[in-house]
């Protein structure tokens, strides 16, 4: 489908013999242009018509933008919107009826994407799942371009600050041994990192010691990673690198001693226009430049979701508590309610608290990484890659949209399932997920 004379998008309809009416679009990840097949599969297991789109481009290398606007319009607000109208005039011609109520679901560029469609399209989904949102997306890439520099990234040679991938295994150890404990129960998993105020000096070198430890230089690097980043006149960029996130070889996104392909390509290719730039540049007056440009106007950051709440639309967020790639960015214990409604573009201005609840909510999920994955329960229906997940409303976020859009039932919990098939509750902000014995339960 042409967009303009210079872009198109390929979307592909996966249309099940059994239909139940509703209809499902599917987002994307990173800078990626691939279709995803995995969730038109997992939607059309579940009796949704399924439409994915390729994002409008091949591949997920972001030099497809340089000196291409249109193509970046593309992946920036437009293709979504572009898969859900052929797709939904190609499911009515198909069954011979249109669709009665259309859902979307999608994580990380997808939530993006969910969200921007929430903002920008309200008319086009009833319900929208969107995961991990990469929203504040300018700030979110130069955040992570800054995470690498702070090791000596891109060429950490002879660098002091440079961490090994074997050390970042003895300071997820230490996080573990400091932050672990907090929530009550010493399980592997930090239920709410914000409690968690690591103190990496614990594992400095003492004399004579050279192995388990780190150096002076290092733990400063660990000190930049793990506070907030502000900008050149004191204003909050990006959140901190949550501790905890860092196990199991999670750090290497950022930490490797290279910049993540994602914000290298994203600043090179949108924001400079330079694909020869030199990261050793990088700093706070590129990401805030990145900000100034918005290419695409993909910050995804500023706007008002009265429109979607008046016609009906539910949304639901959802993000792991040890997402590697970037944490939910403004939980911490300095901002308020109504500063966190801002920031997922909640309208504080005109929306109360029950106005809130009656069309969102957000579900933070402990011991899961970037949308999926890691020691918590984190297979609750949000995508088909887990095998182990439930298809049952009270564990199965996709179904548990469709009950509150069709049905007027708000989810308040959804329940995970962990590789081991052990389960858990996890709690609506903001209430907190609190250990009792044996079990959680969610509390205000």
């Amino acid at each position: 489908m042409n967009t303009t004379s210079t872009s198109a998008v390929h979307a592909e309809a996966w249309l099940p013999d059994t239909w139940f009416g509703r209809f499902l679009g599917l987002g994307n990840g990173g800078l990626g242009g691939c279709v995803d097949y995995v969730n038109l599969d997992y939607g059309t297991s579940l009796h949704f018509a399924a439409v994915g789109s390729d994002n409008g481009h091949d591949g997920d290398s972001g030099s497809v933008f340089l000196n291409h606007p249109e193509v970046l319009n593309d992946f920036a607000f437009r293709a979504i919107h572009v898969e859900v109208v052929i797709g939904k005039q190609i499911v009515e011609a198909y069954y011979g009826r249109p669709h009665h109520k259309s859902y979307y679901l999608g994580c990380s560029t997808g939530g993006r994407q969910g969200t921007q469609e929430a903002l920008k399209l309200p008319e086009d989904f009833d319900g929208i799942v969107a995961g991990s949102p990469a929203t504040n997306f300018n700030n979110l890439l130069g955040w992570g371009a800054i995470l690498g520099r702070f090791v000596g990234a891109p060429d950490p040679t002879g660098n002091p600050h440079f961490i090994p991938a074997d050390l970042w295994d003895t300071v997820a150890s230490e996080v573990l041994k400091q932050c672990d404990g907090l929530d009550g129960v010493e399980d592997g998993i930090i239920t709410e990192p914000d409690d968690c105020q690591f103190r990496p000096e614990a594992i400095v070198c003492t004399a004579g010691q050279t192995t388990g430890c780190l150096t002076s230089a290092q733990i400063d690097a660990l000190h930049e990673i793990y506070q907030p980043l502000f900008g050149t006149n004191g204003e909050l960029l990006f959140s901190r690198y949550d501790p905890g996130t860092e196990a199991d070889g999670n750090a290497q996104a950022y930490f490797s001693g290279s910049i993540f392909s994602i914000p290298d390509d994203w600043f090179r290719f949108t924001v400079l226009n330079d694909s020869s730039f030199d990261f050793e540049n990088f700093d706070l007056d590129t990401i805030e430049l990145g900000d100034r440009v918005d290419p695409g106007g993909i910050q995804t950051f500023n706007g008002d979701l009265s429109t979607f709440e008046a016609r009906g639309g539910k949304f639901l967020t959802y993000h792991g508590r040890r997402d590697q790639v970037y944490r939910f960015s403004i939980l911490s214990k300095n901002v308020t309610y109504e500063k966190f409604q801002a920031n997922v573009q909640l309208n504080i201005q005109t929306l109360s608290m029950p106005s809130l609840d009656s069309f969102y909510r957000l579900l933070l999920i402990p011991g899961m990484d970037h949308c999926s994955g890691g020691p918590g329960a984190a297979a609750f229906g949000q995508g088909g890659i887990a095998s182990n997940v439930v298809n049952a409303s009270s564990n199965n976020v996709l179904l548990a949209i469709v009950d509150w859009v069709e049905g007027g039932v708000a989810p308040d919990v959804i329940i995970g399932t962990s590789t081991d098939g052990q389960t858990r509750t996890h709690c609506r902000y903001p209430q907190r997920s609190v250990f009792h014995g044996s079990t959680f339960t969610c509390e205000t």
